[in-house]
């Protein structure tokens, strides 16, 4: 089963999402309000996009809520397990959805699907299945533990179609050297969305977090 022709330009609007996100603060919440308060945050260090993890009962609330109240802010849906996860994600209102392994029919769930996906991998084998079904960019996890910036480099050759947003194991010291990875158009990650600054209210360091996760995207090479 492949994607229907009209699905086809989102897999385009996946890879400029990303490109033009730079890097995606993966944030899980306790409550519907934190997600608000971290996408402002966020907003204001100068970052644009946002992606809440569906691992906890308050994460789609807290999707609706930073939709609807931060303006601007693309805001994704998280550790989507499975089709119907997927479209509990689009009924909150999530601009994209993002999962951390792929299998078969979640694949064809998620190609068939409104809005961008980025459908995550680990092997060479998960890679291609996704490509043949027409995905540009891919989220690359747990990205350090199963090989990291080695693993990108091998993949270039054979796979040189395909971008990716390695996600797991990476903090502000390391991404850099990811950003400059031609075959990377985004770095995921939770270091500007850490979890004791939530627990206490501290918006304004993740306010300064980000900020200087903006910087590193600015200094990225160019494309």
């Amino acid at each position: 089963m492949t994607a229907t022709p009209v699905v086809q330009p989102l897999f385009r609007q996946a890879t400029e999402l990303l490109r033009g996100a730079g890097i995606m603060p993966v944030v899980t919440v306790e409550r519907a309000g934190q997600g608000r308060s971290i996408a402002l945050a966020l907003a204001e260090g100068g970052l644009g996009a946002i992606e809440i993890t569906l691992r906890t009962p308050a994460a789609l609330a807290a999707i609706s809520a930073a939709k609807r109240d931060v303006p601007g802010m693309l805001v994704g849906a998280g550790t989507i397990l499975d089709p119907a996860q997927a479209q509990d994600a689009l009924a909150a209102g999530a601009d994209f959805i993002v999962t951390p392994g792929t299998t078969p029919a979640l694949a064809e769930a998620l190609a068939a699907l409104p809005i961008p996906c980025i459908p995550g991998a680990a092997t060479i084998s998960e890679m291609l299945a996704l490509a043949a079904l027409g995905f540009e960019s891919l989220k690359l996890f747990p990205a350090v533990p199963i090989g990291g910036i080695a693993l990108l480099n091998s993949v270039a050759g054979p796979l040189p179609q395909l971008r990716f947003c390695p996600t797991g194991g990476i903090d502000e010291a390391s991404a850099p050297a990811f950003l400059a990875l031609p075959n990377v158009v985004c770095v995921g990650g939770s270091w500007m969305v850490s979890k004791e600054w939530i627990a206490a209210g501290r918006f304004d360091a993740v306010t300064e977090s980000a900020a200087r996760a903006r910087a590193l995207i600015d200094a990225r090479p160019s494309a």
